[in-house]
């Protein structure tokens, strides 16, 4: 299947960080999914037919990723007025569902009802929860649609899936209600590594490593798939004024393993990053998690979060590795 990427989704790479700073900019919304291979191309449609329809009708910048051998999904980009987004997204269900009732977009207890994997930045997952779970309750009752956030970070980003779930005209308004959260929280968008369908490259310890994507003030450039052979980093000083600044929040219970015995392993980041790094010392709201800054180039700041990321990922696998031997050695009634 061809890709039907436009130049915008790839330089749209967040849903906030595409918008410019003027107030007319903000009023703007990328809102990426994920989507299976068949029904990307259902979404494209013979030579390209069918997005371009869904342009002329809503009026929005839309695009799929390009096809990756052996890779199963693909992420479908849509740009434009809150309005028009969440039209954009209830018309592209109605239309998966029409064309392939069997998809595993479309639930098979029900035609009528299906679901979108909305990919949304970790930071904004407050806003769209909100304070005890309310805010994600009253989309779902205003909207009649159900809404899963998954708890884990998608490797190698700071995107977590949420799935809503119903019908096209449902899933249309939570979509518009999201989409409104995000543009009145945009600033906590900022940063966004974003989730890259990649093959996985399965290591005889069971590691996986995905390609994965970085934003830079609406810029994205590609990141090396292999965590075992960082590029050579680029030196904060040699470019003062190309410097650019990030925020990115880190569970608080995995701050200990990015820091390392005596720091050993946050300085060893550092190093092969070129990015200067600080960590917050206490946590900046209720969700207990802290906040990381790292400021350098765009090029030293991506490898840094990529390390960052890896070394996540590593802790993340020691742990449920560690769990699993515990049950086993767990003495049988």
């Amino acid at each position: 299947m061809p890709s039907d990427s436009p130049n915008h989704a790839r330089a749209s790479v967040s849903p906030h960080d595409s918008r410019s700073p003027s107030p007319s900019g903000r009023d703007v919304l990328t809102l990426r999914a994920l989507v299976s291979t068949k029904d990307a191309g259902v979404i494209i449609g013979k030579g390209g037919k069918n997005v371009a329809d869904l342009r002329e009708q809503t009026g929005v910048k839309a695009g799929v990723s390009k096809v990756i051998p052996g890779v199963h999904e693909r992420v479908l980009s849509i740009s434009g007025s809150v309005e028009s987004v969440a039209k954009a997204y209830a018309l592209i269900i109605a239309q998966l569902v029409d064309a392939n009732p069997s998809s595993p977009t479309v639930s098979t207890s029900s035609a009528a009802h299906t679901s979108m994997r909305l990919l949304i930045s970790h930071n904004l997952m407050g806003t769209i929860i909100g304070r005890s779970g309310l805010k994600i309750k009253a989309i779902q009752d205003g909207s009649g649609a159900r809404m899963v956030a998954s708890k884990e970070i998608l490797p190698q980003s700071t995107e977590r899936v949420v799935d809503v779930q119903g019908s096209p005209e449902s899933i249309g308004r939570a979509i518009e209600e999201i989409g409104r959260c995000l543009l009145e929280d945009w600033e906590r968008g900022l940063g966004t590594v974003l989730y890259n369908p990649g093959v996985a490259d399965e290591r005889s310890s069971g590691r996986r490593s995905h390609g994965y994507q970085s934003s830079y003030n609406g810029r994205r450039t590609n990141g090396d798939s292999n965590p075992r052979a960082p590029s050579p980093p680029s030196p904060t000083a040699g470019n003062p004024t190309n410097l650019r600044t990030q925020n990115i929040s880190i569970p608080s219970d995995m701050v200990g393993c990015i820091i390392g015995r005596g720091g050993t392993k946050i300085t060893e980041i550092r190093r092969l990053s070129g990015s200067k790094i600080s960590i917050a010392k206490a946590p900046h709201d209720e969700t207990g998690e802290r906040m990381f800054t790292i400021v350098g180039t765009p090029e030293a700041n991506e490898k840094a979060l990529f390390l960052l990321y890896n070394q996540l990922e590593s802790e993340k696998e020691r742990r449920v590795g560690k769990e699993h031997q515990s049950q086993e050695e767990e003495p049988q009634d």
